[in-house]
């Protein structure tokens, strides 16, 4: 059985009320039975062990345990944008990062982007952030940022920002010293324009190469994200 379900709001009692899709694939994917014994999160960092004590069509009635504070989050804080790639495409990325221990993923508004991100498509990759952190164990859930202007994300401040680009130096050498607050921009099938990229230099970032091969947008985030998450 899987152990582990989201609930949106934190217990505050020795009860919980365990509702919507969560209730369901407890009540009838897994068949939960009264006794049964689970975990539940709330995205916030905090866990709580609970026991099924009663059943109902489309909600199930937990007893909470006390609340247990279990951090995997990195000691490194990742944001990364990306211009989105369309879809199934999408889905796979958010759980993978999510996976990563990426904080925050911000969808670019870029020059040659290809995905419009509506707030369906929006409510379907943060279920997707839900699912991928009952998998992999994470207590917090990463955050999906609304659409956001390329100029806007590049202004925003970070210790360390990064853009990915095969004209750049090689990452690596980028990722000396301990670690610390990074931003990351990937850019959109069609590459970043030139103009972004000058962008992206006058306000401080530095443009990075993942090495001699053209990545696919998802490809690259991973990739890099996968180098900071290890250092």
């Amino acid at each position: 059985m899987t152990k582990r379900y989201y609930l949106a709001t934190p217990p505050t009692g020795e009860r919980a009320l365990l509702e919507g899709p969560e209730a369901h694939h407890l009540l009838h994917v897994m068949r939960a039975e009264v006794g049964d014994e689970v975990t539940l999160f709330d995205g916030t960092g905090s866990q709580f062990p609970a026991r099924v004590a009663e059943r109902f069509r489309d909600c199930v009635e937990l007893e909470v345990g006390p609340k247990e504070e279990v951090d995997r989050e990195l000691p490194i804080e990742l944001i990364v944008g990306v211009a989105l790639p369309k879809g199934d495409r999408q889905k796979w990325l958010v759980e993978k990062l999510t996976e990563l221990g990426v904080v925050e993923l911000v969808p670019l508004v870029t020059d040659r982007g290809v995905a419009d991100l509506r707030s369906k498509s929006l409510d379907r990759l943060q279920r997707s952030v839900v699912e991928a952190s009952k998998q992999c164990g994470r207590n917090r859930l990463m955050q999906i940022s609304g659409p956001t202007k390329l100029s806007d994300f590049f202004d925003r401040a970070g210790e360390r920002r990064l853009l990915a680009h095969p004209s750049g130096r090689p990452v690596g050498e980028t990722l000396e010293g301990s670690a610390q607050p990074t931003m990351v921009a990937i850019g959109p099938e069609g590459g970043w324009a030139d103009d972004e990229v000058g962008a992206a230099a006058q306000r401080g970032w530095s443009v990075v190469s993942l090495g001699a091969s053209i990545l696919r947008v998802e490809t690259a985030a991973i990739a890099i994200t996968a180098l900071l998450a290890n250092r």
